[in-house]
């Protein structure tokens, strides 16, 4: 069986935690907000938001490459404050369209 990855299939996922016990600036959040809202704008934004159980968050986005997806977790604004730490993600979509990566015929 063989399988090519699709870059229509592929997703990048930001996973942001807390860098600092230190609280955020109401100013520090709405740029934070205006960065995803950006995205969304752009059609990269998928999902967003805070988790509940961790002290942190996840955004999943649509980039042409890996590394610019790297370049949009780089300028959220509580990455640059220094504020939060990001991990990067590639996310393998499994669909119908896709066969479910090859697996169903």
């Amino acid at each position: 069986m063989s399988y090519v990855t699709r870059d229509e299939d592929i997703r990048y996922v930001i996973l942001l935690s807390h860098a600092t016990n230190e609280k955020m600036s109401l100013e520090l959040i709405r740029a934070h907000v205006n960065h995803l809202r950006e995205l969304d704008r752009e059609g990269k934004l998928i999902l967003c938001g805070p988790f509940t159980d961790y002290a942190g968050g996840m955004v999943i986005i649509r980039a042409a490459s890996r590394e610019e997806a790297v370049q949009i977790a780089e300028r959220d604004p509580y990455v640059l404050s220094g504020k939060e730490n990001y991990e990067l993600r590639t996310w393998e979509l499994s669909l119908e369209s896709n066969g479910h990566m090859g697996i169903v015929e």
